[in-house]
Order: structure tokens, then C-alpha cells, then sequence
């Protein structure tokens, strides 16, 4: 597990049901460095709570009046905030779990996980990483390889299947950069290429289709959303 950082993240958090609020509220904080800062009973307020309180990580239901978690996540995104998406949801469905990804969220965790699984996740998610559930994972990776006609992408450079390695394993890029001597910008380019090319949203996505592809075999729990 990631050490806790110095100062607390700031915690805004999203769910239709108050109950279920307090009981993820409590998980939260009880871990001492996680602080929650604001609490959204809708979509709507979800995402005024977010404009108004700039916190590190909203934790997001995906069923919720007003606007969905997944909408929220997109309007983030479309307006570019630094802000960390982690969907916390009792839905595992395909449809689900890719149009979250999609979206732009950073971690897809489900209601069953256990208290620990939560507070890593939320770690995770502000420290840069994806954090996704284990269940989550597998569908996604068998979506990926049962497509019945895997999409056809325009081939990396040998440059960019570098970067795209690297980022599977987890680097920023502005380590990356120091790995092969290049400027963070130049990675960033380098990235937005790799993205246009396998038509991807994300980096889990980019690595995903880039495993999908057999460029690279890699775990994506551990890859960082910059």
C-alpha cells in the first residue's frame, strides 16, 4: 500500500442515498489522512460541489438524479478539472464499467469492496493512479479480447510503443521524460499521438488496447492518470 501523503485529500462525496453517504463518509475518515469536505445528494450538486470546493478526489455513485456519475465525469473532463474521479457503485455491467472509462474517470470501485479496498482506492486515484477493481479488470480485459472484430489501429512508432510501455508501468511523465531523455512535453505529445492512434480516452485505455494489441502485457492497476 501507498504511504499516506502529508497533508489530508480533500474528499468531495456524491451518492443519492444520505445513509450510504454517512457509512462511506465514516470509512473515509476514520483512515485520519482523508478529509471529506462536502457531500452531493445528485449529479447536479455533484458537480456544483466540485466548482465550489476544487476537491483532490470526487467519489461518485453512478445512479443519481439530476446528472448520472458518468455525465459528471464527462463534464469534468469537457471542462478540464484536476480533480480525481473515483466511481464507487454496486453496478458491474459492461456498458457501465467501459462508459466510465470512457468518460475519463480515474478508478471504478464496487460497494462490496471492503473498507481498506476503499481507502487505497481513494490513495490511488489522488496519487495519479487508475484504481480499479479486480472484478472490473477482468471484464474489461475480456471485452478487449473478445471483441468480434478487434478496431484496426495505425501502428506506434518505436518511440511511442516506449512511452506507452513506461506508462504500463506505472511511470509520470515526467519520469518518463528522464528515462529517454526527453522533455515532459515531449512525452505529452508523444502520449496524444499514442491516443489518436488507438483511439483512446485515457492512459488505462491507451494500455489496454496496447495489450489488446500484444505490444505489451501489463497489469492496470498500477498505471498513472496524469
Amino acid at each position: 500500500m501507498t504511504s499516506p501523503p502529508l497533508s489530508p485529500i480533500r474528499v468531495l462525496l456524491a451518492d443519492d442515498h444520505a445513509i450510504v453517504r454517512a457509512g462511506i463518509r465514516q470509512i473515509l475518515e476514520q483512515a485520519g489522512d482523508i478529509h471529506v469536505i462536502a457531500e452531493a445528494g445528485d449529479g447536479q450538486a455533484a458537480q456544483e460541489g466540485i466548482q465550489q470546493h476544487e476537491p483532490d478526489v470526487a467519489v461518485l455513485d453512478i445512479q443519481m438524479p439530476e446528472a448520472s456519475g458518468i455525465e459528471v465525469t464527462r463534464w469534468a473532463r469537457a471542462n478540464k478539472l484536476k480533480v480525481g474521479i473515483l466511481i464507487l457503485t454496486a453496478y458491474d455491467d459492461d456498458p457501465y464499467v467501459l462508459a466510465v472509462l470512457q468518460a475519463g474517470a480515474n478508478g471504478y470501485v464496487l460497494k462490496t469492496a471492503s473498507p481498506e479496498e476503499l481507502v487505497q482506492a481513494v490513495r490511488d486515484v489522488h496519487g495519479g493512479k487508475s484504481a480499479l477493481d479486480a472484478a472490473v479488470t477482468r471484464k474489461l480485459m475480456t471485452h478487449l479480447f473478445h471483441q468480434p472484430e478487434p478496431p484496426t489501429v495505425e501502428a506506434l512508432t518505436e518511440r511511442e510503443l516506449d512511452v506507452l510501455r513506461l506508462t504500463a508501468r506505472g511511470y509520470t511523465n515526467k519520469a518518463i521524460g528522464v528515462q529517454l531523455g526527453i522533455s515532459d512535453r515531449t512525452v505529452q505529445g508523444h502520449l496524444a499521438h499514442i491516443f489518436a492512434k488507438l483511439q483512446a480516452n485515457s492512459r488505462t485505455e491507451a494500455v489496454m488496447r496496447g495489450v489488446a494489441q500484444g505490444w505489451i502485457s501489463q497489469s492496470v492497476g498500477e498505471i498513472k492518470e496524469e
